[in-house]
């Protein structure tokens, strides 16, 4: 059956509620990084599900938190952005009967958009089996939502009926990705995001959220059967003691990050990488507008 049918959808939510994990569980493949420390995604990230005769295009936001940084203001300029002018919000939050400040900002502006939306309750694996009514009944006094789906996006516990709820938003029109293509963002970008989600699971504290990463190479050699890869990765941080950390004893810990990376690289694209890592200090990069839109994160 051919798509008559498109959604645009934005997944929102307070950073580390799961919406990455989400997304890549909707499209059923890595696309948006994932690590158990906030504000790991920074920028708009799009995944396409094709349903029988529905296209639904989904938007992965950063992590709506109160910001620190000139980074910090356009990650949460993204969220707001990206509430507006959708089919429908979903908004993510965990199975916790209280509404916390980010996610009543979330609803007010919700709202404020007249947008349609679905309160997905993640993590329903690790809560009590009667925890989840409780925050049914706060949320359903909160806002009017089209929706509320308990959900697991790491099980995959729900995910057939979010779907289903919302392919109900989707309005006549055309196929807007091709057949086959799950996301938006170019290779470059993926192997980008790859390399900062190794640097954000292997370093602590502040270091990982202060790095940056540009890929400098991004050449193919080889035949079609066996292509080669040969990537080239900047990664930039903000301190020369960060940058010491993050290249470690003899170059261990550069090597533990690149070789984590190079694994997940060589999954996504189906061919043999070869990876080379830099690093570079370059201060307070996180607050200069110029250095935010070299690094892809000022649209």
């Amino acid at each position: 059956m051919s798509i008559t049918k498109n959604a645009m959808i934005t997944i929102a939510g307070r950073p580390n509620v799961g919406k990455s994990t989400l997304l890549n569980a909707l499209i059923g493949e890595k696309i948006a990084i994932v690590t158990p420390k906030p504000q790991t995604t920074r920028h708009r990230i799009f995944g396409v599900v094709n349903r029988a005769d529905a296209q639904l295009v989904f938007t992965d936001t950063p992590g709506f938190h109160k910001p620190r940084t000139k980074l910090g203001e356009r990650m949460v300029s993204v969220v707001r952005e990206s509430i507006a002018d959708v089919d429908c919000v979903v908004l993510v939050v965990e199975p916790v009967a209280t509404i916390g400040t980010q996610e009543q900002l979330l609803i007010e502006r919700i709202a404020e958009s007249r947008v349609p939306a679905i309160l997905a309750i993640n993590k329903i694996d690790t809560a009590a089996r009667n925890a989840v009514l409780p925050v049914i009944a706060a949320y359903s006094a909160a806002h009017e939502f089209a929706a509320i789906v308990p959900i697991s996006a790491k099980s995959g516990d729900g995910l057939p009926e979010l779907l289903a709820e919302l392919e109900k938003f989707a309005g006549a029109g055309p196929q807007l990705f091709p057949d086959g293509e799950v996301t938006d963002q170019p290779e470059r970008a993926v192997v980008g995001e790859i390399v900062r989600e190794k640097l954000l699971i292997s370093l602590d504290r502040e270091v990982p959220h202060g790095t940056a990463v540009e890929i400098t190479k991004f050449s193919e050699r080889g035949d079609e059967d066996a292509p080669i890869i040969d990537i080239d990765a900047t990664i930039y941080c903000e301190k020369q003691s960060h940058k010491g950390i993050i290249i470690g004893k003899n170059g261990e810990m550069l090597k533990k990050i690149g070789s984590a990376a190079r694994v997940d690289m060589e999954r996504f694209m189906g061919a043999k990488v070869f990876l080379q890592l830099w690093v570079k200090v370059r201060e307070n990069w996180r607050d200069s507008d110029g250095a935010i839109r070299n690094f892809g994160l000022g649209e």
